[in-house]
């Protein structure tokens, strides 16, 4: 049987609210850490910096 939502008790939908808030969160979370890594790969790039490229590669490769 499908839940209606509406008719939900509220502690199961402050919790569902909470769920999905904090998967939000994680996800923002997670692309300001790429476009950081991104950023610093760049820079490195500029640099010419090829031990620092190799390990922020390798860093956005692991959270990817």
């Amino acid at each position: 049987m499908e839940k209606n939502l509406l008719n939900a008790p509220q502690q199961e939908l402050s919790a569902m609210d909470s769920l999905i808030a904090e998967m939000v969160l994680d996800k923002a979370i997670l692309d300001f850490r790429k476009k950081q890594i991104q950023k610093e790969i760049d820079q490195s790039l500029q640099d010419g910096n090829k031990e620092a490229f190799l390990e922020l590669s390798g860093k956005l490769k692991n959270i990817s």
